[in-house]
């Protein structure tokens, strides 16, 4: 029934899969010293979206050293004795019930309400270029703790022609993004219904069967593809430590305007301050750049 990316596959090294742990256990940004003791370098945003850091010693940044997100494997065997669990785990694990529950609702009232207006786009998507109206490609989810890969198929309205995938090579050399980010303004490959849709993120509201299916959450970092998986450092990596989203930081407060740094940072920050409250506000405004549609690319 849809289009499929070739890419199924996915190259992680010990550094990267291998290094995460489950985030009912950890923040984002900590570090462990060679002799046990904790030190914090938090990646946050403050009001007017720009980077900033909570040293050691805030109240709010201060976490036990079992609360650590991310350890690669020489810094694991510097912590001695058994690991307590962290004080902040029961609220965690209540965070994330209550995100589950309020994603099931929500996609099933959003997919109710757009099955109608999907089902005349689908129409026109399919009248201006032949092909399935609809297309799906290989995305990562989550890294497990055991450094498990999870992948799944990502659901969209085709904004593009259905040879998009086999013109991608010829059109590296004209890439305006950095890091593993693959971005052009004025894709020859998008048809013109496609780029309203993409400048307003219409093209992304089959995703809510994704969220419906539980590969999604309303709220997280948004899931990349296999390919810029296999570029990612450590500190990208800390991006994959939960499950991803519709929307998030980057698309409320950046989009196509930053760079791939500047996303894994609004992405990391996201993961140390995620709430039932903050992921209200960012579909709030999510709604709002929607609207505008400021940003698009």
């Amino acid at each position: 029934m849809f289009g499929k990316d070739p890419d199924n596959t996915i190259d992680m090294t010990a550094t990267g899969a291998g290094a995460l742990i489950d985030d009912d256990f950890a923040g984002a940004g900590e570090s462990v010293s060679a002799d046990g003791a904790e030190t914090f370098a938090y990646p946050m945003l403050g009001k007017d979206g720009f980077e900033k850091t909570l040293e050691e010693g805030c109240e709010t940044a201060a976490m036990l050293a079992s609360d650590v997100a991310f350890l690669v494997p020489e810094l694991v065997s510097e912590v001695e004795g058994p690991v307590p669990v962290p004080v902040r785990l029961n609220d965690r694990v209540v965070y994330r019930f209550v995100k589950r529950i309020f994603d099931i609702v929500f996609s099933l009232c959003a997919i109710t309400i757009l099955l109608v207006p999907s089902i005349f786009l689908c129409i026109a998507i399919r009248i201006e270029s032949p092909g399935n109206p609809l297309y799906s490609q290989k995305r990562v989810g989550r890294i497990g703790r055991n450094g498990e890969v999870c992948t799944f198929d990502m659901y969209k309205f085709r904004s593009m022609h259905k040879d998009a995938d086999e013109r991608l090579a010829e059109l590296q050399e004209l890439n305006e993004a950095d890091g593993p980010l693959f971005k052009i303004k004025d894709d020859p490959r998008v048809t013109r219904i496609g780029r309203f849709i993409r400048k307003h993120s219409i093209d992304e509201l089959p995703q809510f069967l994704n969220c419906l299916a539980g590969q999604l959450s309303c709220v997280g970092p948004r899931p990349p593809l296999p390919s810029e998986v296999a570029q990612y450092d450590e500190r990208a990596m800390q991006r994959l430590s939960v499950k991803p989203g519709l929307t998030g930081y980057w698309q409320v407060w950046g989009r196509s305007d930053t760079g791939f740094d500047d996303m894994v940072a609004m992405d990391l920050a996201y993961i140390e301050e995620r709430s039932f409250a903050t992921d209200l506000r960012v579909i709030v405004e999510t709604t709002s750049v929607m609207m505008s549609g400021k940003g698009a690319c």
